[in-house]
């Protein structure tokens, strides 16, 4: 079975008939989510069409029938557009997105890094290495620092460091996130991203159970509630802009002047001055 297939059998097997309008029928069914019969009908396409679509035997469907299998799974954006890039890379076509070839931070971005303190700023991969960081960064993940800057990877500190279990008030939340985002990174940055997978189905199974239930979004921004050892509880607002053209991120986590949260910032930056940008 291909990356396509794994996805749309994923994507079926997590929707049930209730949430299209379909009956949900007497008795049990033996499997959860939608039938592929049902799939078929609701996505306009033979039932046996399909059938080789998910078992890996057609694997150059057009974008129509994509588009169709979309709109029948509710497809959000994110998880049509890692459809169609999955669809491109089992056909051998030409990824919609290319790519970049990875490179460190530049000159504007680390001095970016540094205008934004005291809010902590990591300039991210596509496949979430930390590329670079300002003191407060290092020090808002305890213990990243003490990691070689080749390991630093905030999916790899998520899963496999001990402090993220007690830094992230809703752990739960942020693992299942950071797995959704990373699916994105098949496409975008294979290489890295293929490796990441690997080592951390083998060392986590939470992680492997997340990324099998191929959910899809794009980290842009929201709120994340840490429990620092040094500042206590506070929940900071973070914001992901994408540089042009070599899949950078910076990723800030901020909050308003003159609020506890920004004094916790403050404090944090004082506890950073310690720790040196990556």
């Amino acid at each position: 079975m291909n990356a396509m297939a794994e996805f749309l059998r994923a994507r079926r097997g997590g929707i049930g008939p209730a949430e299209v309008g379909l009956p949900t029928g007497p008795g049990p069914r033996r499997a959860p989510g939608l039938r592929r019969e049902e799939l078929a009908a609701l996505a306009g396409v033979s039932v046996d069409y399909y059938t080789r679509i998910e078992q890996g035997r057609e694997t150059a469907p057009s974008d129509a029938v994509l588009d169709a299998l979309a709109r029948a799974l509710r497809l959000s954006d994110d998880e049509h557009a890692h459809l169609l890039g999955l669809a491109d890379r089992v056909a051998g076509r030409t990824p919609r997105r290319r790519p970049a070839p990875p490179r460190p931070a530049g000159p504007g971005l680390l001095t970016l890094l540094e205008s934004l303190r005291p809010s902590p700023a990591y300039v991210l991969t596509e496949a979430n290495d930390v590329l670079a960081a300002n003191p407060e960064g290092l020090a808002l993940m305890p213990g990243l620092a003490d990691w070689p800057p080749g390991r630093r990877n905030s999916v790899r500190y998520t899963f496999l460091h001990p402090a993220a279990r007690t830094l992230y008030a809703d752990w739960e939340r942020v693992a299942r996130n950071c797995v959704a985002h990373l699916h994105t990174a098949e496409l975008a940055d294979p290489g890295p991203t293929a490796a990441l997978v690997a080592e951390l189905t083998q060392a986590s199974p939470e992680f492997a159970a997340l990324w099998a239930r191929q959910e899809v979004w794009v980290k842009r921004g929201g709120e994340t509630a840490f429990q620092h050892p040094l500042i206590g509880a506070v929940t900071l607002a973070n914001q992901v802009l994408t540089t042009s053209g070599d899949g950078q991120r910076l990723l800030v986590y901020q909050a308003e002047r003159g609020t506890p949260e920004h004094d916790a910032l403050v404090l944090l930056s004082l506890a950073g001055q310690d720790a040196g940008a990556a």
